[in-house]
């Protein structure tokens, strides 16, 4: 009897103990199953909430704050990839308003009115009930690149808001027709039209100044201001929109993706070119391939000339030339009629030369320093000037492309 007293005295307190142990596990394990939980279905591209850290991003978009409407957007993003998720969901879920087909038929008048056309589809100018103008992109039903593109851009647009991105303002995907994005309508077109049609009036130097510094802004807020980055990866002239006051958007994320998700593509995507050196090579792109493209566009901006015809063995001669004297002027559009800064252009040639000329893409410069180095090329001008200096318009303020470039995409088909 005595034994077993002793047994019962021993035994409880160490039973006590191990069933305790085996209940604390057990919570500690179902806390763990719901917290993986959460983050899966919060995995997002969010704003960082932070200036980005130039007198160029002091506006409000730049801060980055986040949008009300798409909370839940991010777990659909991954589903996408995977390829588990169909177009009605996503948009949905993103809350972006759904246009009705016969509304945006009518609005378009009966898809008459065409502005443009990309590479899966044409783009119509619409006049809506509410007396509102978009655009309207009608995205082929047979591509599946097509598809793909809506979901990226319903995703990313649906995320990202900045001044220097384009708005989607709604989406259409009713059973039997072809879906379409609808985008608030730039009414002064696409650069590439102000640079190549004969019939409008030749861009400003200025003008071309605060289009490139629009354009870094863009690029800049996407590589730094959302998380995870995202990487636009078909930057180009036509590619870039011109609202009533000739400020420029950064349009066309069909290719786009976040830098974390991007696998190593078995064929290349882009626009011949434009496209890194490194990335024909090694089909990897980085944030510095989408600086690659920017300072072809940089050389564009300044010389007027289609990288397709020319541009860069033209550039290429004034840079041997420019070696230790300057010289980059000889490589300036004509159509400016010598209306330009020497100093400014001659800055500018050297930034975008830094973007193309190392083969390595680590040792171009970051988005943040092209537009820290423009922002101080307008703030030098106003200075100069006497323009008061606001730091988030530093420059005087300033589609329908002629011309298509023949992209990787196109060529697949």
């Amino acid at each position: 009897m005595e034994d077993i007293l002793w047994g019962l005295i021993i035994g409880f307190p160490i039973g006590l103990v191990l069933g305790l142990s085996i209940w604390c596990c057990c919570c500690l394990m179902n806390q763990k199953t719901c917290s993986n939980t959460k983050i899966k279905t919060s995995f997002p591209i969010q704003v960082t909430g932070t200036n980005l850290g130039t007198g160029a991003n002091s506006d409000s978009t730049s801060t980055g704050q986040d949008s009300p409407r798409t909370s839940g957007w991010s777990i659909y993003m991954i589903q996408w990839l995977e390829g588990h998720i169909k177009r009605k969901n996503v948009a949905s879920a993103c809350g972006i308003p759904n246009y009705a087909f016969k509304d945006l038929q009518s609005a378009t008048l009966n898809f008459s009115t065409t502005i443009g056309k990309g590479a899966f589809g044409p783009v119509y100018k619409a006049h809506m009930e509410t007396g509102e103008t978009v655009a309207v992109k009608v995205l082929g039903t047979n591509s599946v690149q097509g598809e793909i593109e809506f979901l990226t851009e319903v995703v990313l647009l649906g995320r990202l808001h900045h001044k220097n991105l384009v708005n989607l303002v709604g989406y259409s995907t009713e059973e039997g027709h072809q879906h379409m994005l609808v985008y608030d309508y730039m009414s002064n077109g696409s650069l590439s039209s102000h640079l190549y049609d004969e019939n409008r009036e030749p861009l400003r130097w200025d003008l071309r100044v605060q289009i490139a510094l629009d354009v870094a802004r863009g690029l800049e807020y996407l590589h730094y201001g959302a998380v995870p980055p995202v990487l636009h990866r078909d930057i180009k002239s036509s590619n870039i929109l011109l609202d009533h006051s000739m400020r420029a958007r950064v349009a066309d994320f069909g290719l786009s993706r976040q830098e974390m998700m991007i696998p190593h593509p078995s064929k290349l995507r882009g626009t011949f070119g434009y496209l890194d050196p490194e990335y024909i090579s090694t089909k990897k792109f980085t944030k510095k391939s989408d600086v690659y493209s920017f300072g072809v566009l940089l050389l564009e901006l300044i010389s007027g000339r289609n990288p397709q015809q020319g541009l860069m063995e033209y550039v290429e001669l004034a840079a041997i030339d420019a070696e230790g004297t300057g010289g980059w002027g000889e490589v300036a559009d004509t159509r400016l009629d010598g209306n330009f800064d020497v100093k400014e252009l001659t800055e500018i040639a050297a930034l975008a030369y830094k973007c193309i000329i190392n083969p390595i893409s680590g040792k171009r410069p970051s988005m943040r320093d092209i537009v820290q180095t423009l922002y101080w090329t307008c703030s030098r001008r106003n200075q100069t000037q006497n323009v008061p200096d606001r730091a988030e318009e530093p420059c005087l303020e300033l589609d329908i492309p002629l011309s298509r470039e023949r992209s990787f995409t196109e060529l697949e088909r």
